[in-house]
């Protein structure tokens, strides 16, 4: 009687643990696919700043050689 009463805690915690793990596993799917988009937005944002200083410095040298003038 006592190994049946063992044997379904077992049962009842090997299934929780499944449950468990097959949520950490959506879990890290998300934060994959989160990481993989927050990558991309920096990239893009990296480029938008990149032209933004490179006008930023076109517009200054203007400037400055308008001064010269």
């Amino acid at each position: 009687m006592k190994s049946d009463e063992q044997l379904r805690q077992l049962e009842a915690r090997v299934e929780e643990l499944l449950g468990i793990s097959a949520r950490l596993r959506e879990e890290n799917q998300t934060l994959h696919t989160r990481e993989l988009r927050l990558m991309e937005e920096r990239a893009q944002l990296l480029k938008k700043n990149d032209v933004a200083k490179a006008k930023v410095e076109a517009i200054i040298s203007r400037l400055k050689s308008l001064e010269q003038e």
